[in-house]
């Protein structure tokens, strides 16, 4: 079992790589996703995703109950709608596959929109930053 949790983490860094370079790609929902393979799999490579410049700080909030910094999300619900909302625009000519993107879009808009903690929300209710806004 060690062996398929270590295959399903590097597969998941192989997407994740990817999304860093391609537009509405998300990466870090998939080196979240590998972090939790490599717990089950190998530490060393848990520790080498959680010390990623960049990424390991936001894997390793994620953990924490932290969820994403407010910035990060705004930028993430934006890619969303806009990835989203122009495949849906350019597949209109197949009105079930636009309709099937523009469900997936807004699914990923609940998502992080309602469902991920926003750090700065979090930390203010614990009491370790101001609320601003």
């Amino acid at each position: 079992m060690r062996l398929v949790w270590l295959v399903a983490g590097l597969g998941c860094v192989g997407v994740g790589g990817v999304g860093l370079v391609v537009p509405g790609l998300p990466t870090t929902v998939f080196f979240i996703m590998a972090a939790w393979c490599f717990s089950r799999s190998s530490r060393r490579l848990e520790r080498w995703v959680l010390d990623l410049p960049g990424i390991g700080p936001m894997v390793t909030d994620y953990r924490s109950g932290l969820g994403m910094p407010r910035r990060a999300k705004v930028v993430a619900l934006s890619c969303i709608v806009l990835a989203a909302g122009s495949s849906a625009l350019f597949l209109i000519d197949n009105v079930v596959v636009s309709l099937v993107v523009a469900a997936f879009g807004a699914a990923g808009v609940w998502y992080v929109g309602w469902r991920v903690p926003t750090r700065e929300t979090v930390l203010a209710t614990r009491g370790q930053l101001p609320l601003s806004d």
